[in-house]
């Protein structure tokens, strides 16, 4: 059983990691709403199946649909299209190795909001690492220069806000409700569906057909798997290995990226990065070894994915 489990950590360090480049294909047909709404409502389709097979849904969690909807904002809408706006203006690999910021962010704001977390001499030095591996990616001394847009980071950054503020209130007001994370990820892909829906201009989002590899990174890549089956497998993983476990998968993302980035597209990459991925990776291990419970588990109520 635990070989399982680690074959299905494997695959979805791999899957979230391939997240970028399939970002950066469909945003030279689309734009990033039309991207978001098109993975949202391809990744929708399977967790609802997995959840309707389950039997985890009921009429009377309606009731919580405020919750709902502040998640589907936090944890969905606004995290994907940051990413995805993001990831359009900069490198593939570059977006990647960002993305590995997230459990700083993450902690900083269940720090500020909740309190719960110990920032101690440990973590505080494991944001410290983070941070400086962000600021070297983004260079806003010599940001053009180094051909990195730094309105992009910022768009990174603020997904990454985003998601750290889902945690904060998915720990405030939906974990007491004690429904199953299948449930609550359910609702809260479905409620952002319809709220993509609301504000996605549709006009143009044929032209991704006329490019075969960059409609199907949108819906196989990002929706069916890197949405619906990345959260089935995150499921997978905590109950066979357990949550601190599980949270380790967020290490394979940026790694992945990058060198789908680098050697499979032939992105440029210098030494500084390399080391400011490595800064982030350490500073994130070094955080979630200082505390007693890892708030890097990408989460949505439950999980959110890259």
């Amino acid at each position: 059983m635990k070989q399982a489990a680690y074959i299905a950590f494997a695959l979805l360090g791999l899957i979230w990691g391939t997240n970028f480049i399939f970002m950066k294909w469909a945003a030279e047909w689309i734009s990033p709403t039309q991207i978001v709404f098109l993975r949202v409502l391809f990744g929708f389709l399977p967790i609802l199946a997995f959840a309707l097979a389950r039997r985890s849904l009921s009429w009377s969690h309606l009731r919580y649909s405020h919750h709902f909807l502040v998640m589907a904002l936090l944890a969905t809408a606004i995290y994907y299209y940051a990413f995805a706006k993001g990831t359009s203006l900069l490198l593939s690999s570059v977006a990647g190795m960002l993305s590995g910021a997230i459990p700083l962010f993450s902690f900083v704001t269940a720090w500020l909001f909740l309190r719960a977390e110990p920032l101690n001499a440990r973590t505080a030095f494991g944001i410290f690492l983070g941070f400086i591996g962000v600021i070297l990616i983004a260079r806003p001394w010599n940001s053009l220069a180094a051909g990195v847009d730094v309105s992009g980071v910022l768009y990174m950054i603020a997904g990454s806000l985003s998601v750290g503020c889902s945690f904060v209130y998915a720990r405030r007001f939906i974990t007491p409700l004690g429904l199953s994370p299948l449930a609550l990820s359910t609702y809260q892909i479905g409620f952002a569906l319809v709220l993509i829906t609301l504000v996605t201009d549709m006009h143009g989002i044929a032209n991704i057909s006329l490019d075969p590899v960059a409609l199907a990174g949108v819906i196989l890549g990002l929706g069916l798997a890197g949405t619906g089956v990345a959260y089935i497998l995150y499921y997978y993983i905590v109950q066979r290995l357990g949550a601190l476990a599980a949270s380790g998968v967020t290490y394979i993302p940026p790694v992945i990226a990058l060198l789908i980035g680098t050697l499979l597209v032939g992105e440029p990459i210098k030494y500084l990065d390399l080391l400011a991925m490595l800064l982030i990776l350490v500073g994130v291990y070094v955080l979630q070894s200082g505390t007693k419970k890892p708030t890097a588990t990408p989460t949505v109520a439950a999980k959110v994915t890259p």
